[in-house]
């Protein structure tokens, strides 16, 4: 199985998250390869000093070409709450899965109704960088379901 994080995040120096997205990465690589692809660009940063709405029609633009191919699930604030076995279910039975994490004004919804399913982590909000950990730790967790992995227990 092969699993893609895409996120609206500038490629830098190591972050204080970095440990903990490589932890789980390798907790899960006897049943999936997980990698984490940092989107940005000048035309990102432009807009998102333009307005929240031009801001999202970037990400959207940046984001779009990878849609194709794989099931795809947006995360978003707005989308569906989802129990662990839920999320399980979103990973079972699939060779490709693409989660993506918008930047700082969100998805444009046209962007999350290209998506199989937009889902959220609760209503609070969090930084990009530590929705990336709790992905990772989710996407262990789901793997753990769906291999009877005692770490769910």
């Amino acid at each position: 199985m092969k699993i893609d994080i895409y996120v609206i995040d500038k490629k830098g120096k190591k972050e204080l998250y970095d440990p903990l997205i490589e932890h789980y990465r390798k907790l899960c690589r006897p049943w999936a390869k997980v990698e984490v692809h940092e989107i940005f660009s000048k035309e990102i940063a432009r807009a998102q000093e333009q307005s929240p709405v031009a801001a999202q029609a970037a990400y959207s633009r940046a984001l779009e070409r990878y849609l194709p191919g794989g099931s795809n699930f947006v995360l978003d604030p707005e989308g569906e709450s989802i129990d662990s076995h839920a999320f399980a279910d979103l990973l079972k039975d699939r060779a490709s899965v693409r989660f993506y994490i918008g930047g700082a004004f969100g998805f444009e919804k046209g962007f999350s109704k290209q998506s199989d399913k937009t889902v959220s982590f609760g209503r609070i909000t969090l930084s990009h960088k530590l929705v990336k950990v709790v992905l990772m730790e989710q996407i262990f967790r789901g793997l753990s379901i769906i291999h009877n992995h005692p770490y769910h227990k």
